[in-house]
């Protein structure tokens, strides 16, 4: 049975997010949808520190749904981060980005990805997208303890 946990959107774009709340919605995902809107803000989210402190307002969330072009840190730089801490070695990454250069998608892979989605560029199909992530990573999966 999967506990709610939030999930952590790193996105940049307000469009983006707003699209993604909205379809995260529509698709009935129970977890909350939390945002670090640049890479530095997603690893003070992670590592707890500033006003990121406090766990019960700012739990370890079950996912991260990562951007790749992000300011201050990059997606590639956060994944990499993420990977290096020993708490965060299981936690599921799947990357969000609207490139498909196989560079981008070999390197986020390498680095420990464990998915590598193109951002849909319509409602219906992000909408469709935010369900398979249901279905699969929060209804089927199972999460390391």
């Amino acid at each position: 049975m999967h506990t709610v946990k939030p999930i952590l959107l790193v996105e940049d774009n307000e469009d983006d997010v707003f699209f993604m709340k909205r379809a995260a919605k529509t698709a009935e995902i129970a977890d909350p949808l939390l945002v670090a809107t640049d890479g530095q803000e997603a690893i003070d989210f992670l590592s707890g520190t500033g006003i990121y402190a406090d766990r019960d307002k700012y739990p370890i969330p079950s996912l991260v749904l990562l951007d790749l072009k992000l300011p201050r840190k990059s997606g590639h730089e956060v994944l990499q981060w993420i990977r290096a801490q020993s708490q965060f070695k299981t936690l599921i990454v799947i990357i969000l980005s609207t490139s498909r250069e196989g560079r981008d998608v070999e390197l986020a892979y390498q680095s420990g990805a464990n998915s590598y989605l193109v951002k849909p560029t319509g409602s219906p199909q992000l909408t469709e997208m935010a369900r398979s992530l249901k279905d699969y990573w929060l209804k089927q999966n199972v999460f390391a303890p």
